[in-house]
């Protein structure tokens, strides 16, 4: 097949169980004692099935297991998964299949049997080097798992990443300097490092607006972030979006195709995607709920709770609140935007304008919410 005349597309898996639920944490993950991982592979089959039949998109560049904790899944599902997109697609010889992990000793123990169920990139969530604050952030590791579940992992995976959180409660500028400095010893090639947020809906937010904790005042996050980047840089991994950094080649192809609004299929309670169906851009939401999931799916082969077609204005908005977390920046050519709003950004120092290209600055990604209220108001 020629692969230039063929739409790529990327796959995304969601598991949406978890061993406990992290406070901090609004993804869609659900706590269970009983799992019948037969079943479930049965339905996300039926449902990768549907969207083979509906979605254009030939060539599949990049597949992620995401969650949830998909290293609670059985190896023999993951493998089900895989053997059933590849019937049903043209795999790329190099896609990038990633899977998240939580570094427990039961599931890094599981790798081995992830990587020849046909994974190829892991993503472990540490989080935190100390034990005090992986209790904080409700994690079931302790450091020294953590460190154990990179030693396996690089024994077993050509690529690895790491996620770690920062400006947690009473950190300082020295704390972070130094745990960034020991992450820095076991980062290979790309990292995920996002500052604590506090979302509606989670433990974490009613502790926090009852004055259990505080986290960094907003300048105190902005100083630690731009240590981080400083950081980052000076070890040769820039940030190629807001909160990933990798070295040249090692950025992760599924999360590109987000940024660059190309075109996804999720599976599985709670995903979303992005695809085209019949020539126009399409926003798919699947089912929360575990139990209607499956119902829906042995029923009618999907989850689908919506598949709302997407006006070019509302892609315009989307490709530029994705795009422009990217160091790359994003393409205006087609986008109506106030040239003297732009131009004020430009004269504040938030955005740089190349041509068609916007981005955003170090400043800018620091406000960006603010910034793209401000562009998209017009």
């Amino acid at each position: 097949m020629d692969k230039s005349s063929t739409k790529p597309l990327s796959i995304y898996v969601h598991w949406p169980f978890c061993l406990s639920k992290c406070p901090y944490c609004d993804f869609n993950s659900h706590v269970s004692d009983a799992i019948d991982h037969d079943r479930w592979l049965t339905s996300f089959k039926a449902e990768l099935s549907y969207f083979k039949c509906k979605v254009e998109g030939d060539r599949v560049v990049s597949i992620f297991f995401g969650g949830g904790t998909p290293s609670l899944m059985k190896p023999s599902v993951v493998e089900g998964i895989l053997n059933h997109i590849y019937d049903l697609w043209d795999v790329e010889a190099n896609c990038e299949i990633t899977f998240e992990a939580n570094p427990t000793s039961i599931e890094a123990h599981k790798f081995k049997a992830f990587r020849e169920a046909g994974i190829n990139r892991v993503s472990i969530g540490i989080q935190a080097l100390n034990d005090e604050d992986l209790k904080f952030l409700g994690r079931q590791h302790s450091a020294k798992e953590a460190l154990e579940a990179v030693d396996i992992a690089d024994k077993i995976f050509e690529r690895r990443s790491i996620d770690l959180i920062y400006a947690r409660p009473n950190q300082s500028l020295k704390a972070w300097e130094g745990e960034l400095t020991r992450a820095l010893s076991i980062i290979n090639g790309h990292a995920s490092l996002y500052q604590l947020t506090i979302e509606q809906g989670t433990p974490f937010y009613t502790s926090h607006k009852r004055g259990d904790f505080s986290i960094p005042s907003g300048d105190e996050g902005a100083d630690l972030y731009d240590l981080t980047q400083d950081m980052m840089e000076s070890a040769g991994m820039p940030a190629y979006e807001v909160s990933n950094h990798a070295i040249e080649g090692q950025e992760s192809a599924h999360n590109l195709t987000y940024w660059r609004y190309g075109d996804y299929v999720g599976v599985g309670p709670g995903a979303h995607g992005r695809v085209t169906i019949d020539g126009h851009k399409h926003a798919t939401r699947i089912h929360c709920a575990p139990d209607i999931w499956l119902e829906r799916v042995a029923k009618d082969h999907n989850g689908l709770q919506a598949c709302d077609v997407l006006s070019r204005e509302d892609q315009n908005i989307e490709a530029l609140m994705m795009g422009i977390r990217l160091s790359e920046g994003v393409s205006i050519a087609d986008m109506s935007l106030d040239q003297a709003r732009l131009n004020t950004l430009v004269q504040e120092g938030d955005i740089i304008l190349d041509g068609d290209m916007l981005k955003a600055t170090r400043k800018g990604r620091l406000r960006l919410n603010s910034l793209l209220s401000y562009l998209l108001s017009s």
